[in-house]
């Protein structure tokens, strides 16, 4: 009693960072409970992903059988099913993905269990569970308790956490699959790579954000070249990606995607929450606004009140004197 068993993700032969960002909050919750972590990793041929994630100082349980090659929501919720039952953990956490959504909803209706999704935190307090998670769209943060069972089950959005690095050296089981025969009406066809243009925002480790304050099109080369000094990439708020000054695949927000730079610099941002929602991730946040009250500076670490007109090219050239 007191397990918490997390699903591994993975994708065309590389485990996905959801899972190492679980692996930041289940000690502690598995710790609370009396337990210990447990990650199911189901794939065909994934020895070396099983000793990456051991590396983390956990048990992983690995179903190895050629009907995981590809993933299957059905087949997943199978031996999530199965392993319930077997193990009995007190909490399961899946990701916040395409691949999460497609399995837990299911998984917690078959297994009756009290179930959140999208969770930015998670704790337990007075021997109850509780889950956070964002409501109107990240105007505001709710706490959940849940009900009294003996398995609950969460979902946890990608960037929540920070992903911790490698600590211990924790113990691989290979174990039987559930499921002996596969499942002919739901067959993976083809995998198809989302576009992401010539930069994937999610992946960089300095990013320049532009908002609403940059006014025009003309003044972004000033932009440009300060992100081009510092090496960084661009993208923006909604409000610059619908002015037609970056596109869509640059937007960062609810609408857009979630970033984890280790530097974000925005830019005449106001700091609506649907933007702030998706630079959670990030190490370090600077924010310049001439606005006194924006809502930016509430989540900034550094702030500078004043125009960006005036910021932005002075930082730009005593950075290159820096660099020599």
């Amino acid at each position: 009693m007191g397990n918490v068993l997390v699903l591994a993700e993975h994708r065309q032969g590389a485990l996905r960072d959801i899972t190492f960002e679980m692996l930041a909050i289940a000690p502690a919750i598995a710790k609370d409970l009396g337990g210990e972590v447990n990650v199911l990793l189901l794939g065909s041929g994934v020895d070396a992903m099983a000793e990456k994630i051991a590396s983390y100082g956990v048990k992983v349980l690995v179903v190895d059988d050629p009907l995981f090659e590809h993933f299957n929501a059905d087949k997943y919720q199978r031996v999530l099913s199965s392993l319930i039952d077997a193990y009995k953990p007190s909490l399961v956490m899946i990701g916040q993905t395409a691949q999460g959504v497609d399995v837990a909803p299911a998984l917690a209706v078959e297994k009756d269990l009290p179930f959140v999704a999208d969770v930015i935190g998670l704790a337990v307090e007075g021997g109850t569970l509780k889950a956070t998670r964002q409501l109107y769209s990240g105007k505001v943060n709710a706490q959940i308790a849940f009900k009294p069972a003996d398995t609950y089950l969460v979902t946890v959005r990608e960037s929540a956490f920070e992903a911790p690095e490698p600590s211990a050296a924790g113990s691989v089981e290979k174990i039987e699959s559930p499921l002996k025969e596969d499942l002919d009406y739901r067959k993976f066809v083809e995998y198809i790579e989302a576009e992401v243009g010539d930069v994937d925002i999610t992946q960089s480790e300095i990013l320049v954000g532009i908002g609403r304050g940059l006014k025009e099109d003309k003044n972004l080369p000033v932009i440009e070249e300060l992100a081009e000094v510092i090496k960084a990439d661009l993208c923006g708020s909604r409000a610059a990606v619908d002015a037609g000054w970056l596109p869509h695949d640059r937007q960062v927000g609810t609408s857009g995607k979630s970033v984890k730079p280790k530097l974000y610099i925005a830019l005449g941002i106001s700091g609506a929450f649907q933007h702030v929602a998706g630079i959670k991730g990030a190490k370090t946040i600077v924010a310049v606004n001439k606005d006194p009250e924006a809502p930016i500076f509430t989540v900034a670490d550094y702030a500078i009140v004043d125009d960006m007109f005036k910021i932005v090219p002075k930082l730009a050239e005593k950075l290159k004197e820096l660099k020599g």
